[in-house]
């Protein structure tokens, strides 16, 4: 979980002292008076949005780090720019057992600027949870409200034909919103979503007429 408090300066320093965080640097007087500020603000309003970059790295320079697969909603919503809609997703995903493994998968559920997530950057901690390791992401987009059946078997062998069929008929039903709803709707385990990360996309117009076969 990310932290959810801030260390006095007392406290800080007996524990740097005895090797249990690492000693920070002097910055110089100024960039200290502003780190100083912010820590002061943060201590008064837990809640604090952190409003620029310099923000964020004063605020990585005190300690403060995101852990991404176990982050709360108020976690998220300190880091500049972030939408409560996009938060809402990720704490979706994280509830369906999904993780993510880098800046490259967080840039790419979020579909923000790359510059925007390598903002974040000193504040986001990618740990890896239970088994199972990483998957490769790869740049390829299909759409999952449009894609025809042979694209959906040719592209997406993660999903198998029963997976497939279901999604034809969901989508009928109502276009999928995002990874969240894919994974209620098709009952789909972590590991399958995560693999879909970077690689479908969701839009939103009517899905053509073609039907499941049965099985």
């Amino acid at each position: 979980m990310a932290r959810g408090h801030w260390l006095d300066p007392l406290a800080r320093g007996l524990l740097e002292a005895a090797g249990q965080l690492p000693r920070r640097a002097d910055p110089p007087p100024d960039r200290r008076v502003e780190q100083d500020l912010l820590e002061l603000k943060l201590q008064q309003d837990p809640g604090l949005r952190l409003r620029s970059d310099e923000d964020v790295r004063h605020a990585a320079a005190l300690g403060w780090r995101l852990d991404v697969n176990r982050a709360t909603a108020s976690d998220w919503l300190r880091l500049p720019q972030i939408q409560p809609q996009q938060v809402d997703l990720l704490l979706r995903l994280q509830q369906g057992g999904v993780q993510l493994s880098g800046p490259d998968d967080l840039q790419k559920l979020l579909d923000v600027p790359d510059a925007l997530v390598r903002s974040w950057e000193p504040l986001l901690q990618f740990r890896w949870y239970g088994d199972g390791s990483p998957s490769a992401i790869t740049p390829v987009r299909l759409d999952l409200n449009r894609a025809s059946r042979s694209s959906l078997e040719r592209q997406l062998p993660q999903l198998n034909a029963e997976r497939r069929q279901r999604l034809l008929r969901e989508r009928q039903r109502a276009p999928f919103q995002d990874l969240a709803d894919l994974q209620q709707r098709l009952q789909l385990p972590p590991a399958v979503v995560e693999e879909l990360i970077g690689k479908v996309r969701f839009g939103q117009g009517p899905a053509g007429p073609e039907l499941p076969r049965s099985a």
